[in-house]
């Protein structure tokens, strides 16, 4: 605990320091988020404010790791896969990428992970504990042929439902340090040091960047930050949670990433109520929708509130299915 502790505080301290250095840079670049209908700023706000929580991040985790013991193959497919995500990312905070270049990077980088060995294996029925209290073989569904599309699927929906909640100031950073740090507490519980090491270093550098990019935020982590902190996100739940499918809820993943998963069925029954196609940006995203009734910062301080719901219910479920 003490370990997973020091990567936390660490890596916060670490990213508060380099995000200044980053939107110098970010500016200098020309990586300016300009405000427009669809955007809840109204001032120009440099992006690439992710470059700092990726550097915070390995600058914690691969010293920690290699001196831990624990460097392994999840650790090199994690820093290979994700340093391509997080490129990619910069480019479309530069260029903006089309919507399909995205799409098959991400499902490629899921892909990828398989490659490490790094795969959902299998589920157990979500209501297993409930109709028996334990777990018993029958519930087990392995995937088999199946890992490797669903293992791509589960990347790409994850990378790209915490970007999409990226739309107000310290909501993704926040809702992620939530769901990264009760991904921390189960993996101390269980034993797992070296996924502890990861999931508190991530916490700690969104914490550490959300100095700056809470309301009014100096620099957006853009699309470098959020799909990188998805992507990792994605993988910890993997490596973590579904590691542990044979005895744990396939209800306690999900519950993790609970916000952006809501936000994703509220945004895409808005727009098919409303009849619009389910892949264009719009402002009928959840926090849109409270803002307009809140205000920015009640909004994610609400939204914060629902994430720390749903991991206490994950981290609730975990317990009693143990």
């Amino acid at each position: 605990m003490r370990v997973a502790l020091f990567a936390f505080v660490t890596a916060a301290l670490l990213a508060a320091w380099i995000t200044p250095a980053v939107r110098a840079l970010a500016m200098r670049m020309g990586v300016i988020d300009q405000p427009d209908a669809r955007r809840v700023h109204r001032q120009p706000t440099p992006r690439w404010g992710g470059i700092a929580i990726y550097l915070a991040f390995w600058a914690v985790v691969i010293p920690l790791e290699l001196w831990l013991g624990r460097w392994n193959n999840t650790l090199t497919a994690l820093l290979l896969v994700g340093t391509g995500i997080a490129l990619l990312g910069m480019v479309d905070d530069k260029r903006q990428l089309s919507a399909l270049w995205q799409m098959v990077a991400l499902l490629g980088a899921g892909v990828a992970l398989t490659l490490f060995g790094i795969r959902i294996e299998g589920v157990t029925h979500p209501l297993a504990p409930l109709m028996s209290g334990d777990y018993r073989p029958e519930y087990w569904v392995p995937l088999g042929m199946w890992s490797v599309p669903v293992t791509a699927l589960w990347v790409f929906v994850v990378t790209k439902t915490v970007d999409a909640i990226d739309g107000l100031d310290g909501l993704a950073a926040g809702v992620t340090a939530i769901s990264a740090t009760t991904l921390t507490l189960m993996a101390v519980l269980e034993g797992q040091l070296a996924i502890a090491v990861l999931a508190a270093a991530l916490a700690g550098a969104c914490v550490g960047f959300l100095r700056h990019n809470i309301n009014p935020a100096s620099i957006f982590m853009g699309t470098v930050g959020a799909q990188f902190i998805g992507f990792v996100l994605a993988t910890l739940a993997i490596v973590g949670t579904f590691k542990l499918a044979a005895t744990i809820s396939v209800l306690v993943p999900l519950l993790v990433l609970g916000v952006p998963f809501f936000d994703a069925f509220f945004v895409v029954s808005r727009r098919a109520l409303a009849r619009q196609p389910l892949h264009k940006a719009d402002t009928r995203h959840f926090h849109h929708w409270l803002v307009g009734r809140l205000g920015h910062r009640r909004a994610v301080m609400v939204i914060w509130g629902i994430g720390l719901v749903f991991s206490v219910a994950a981290f609730t479920l975990y317990r009693l299915t143990r």
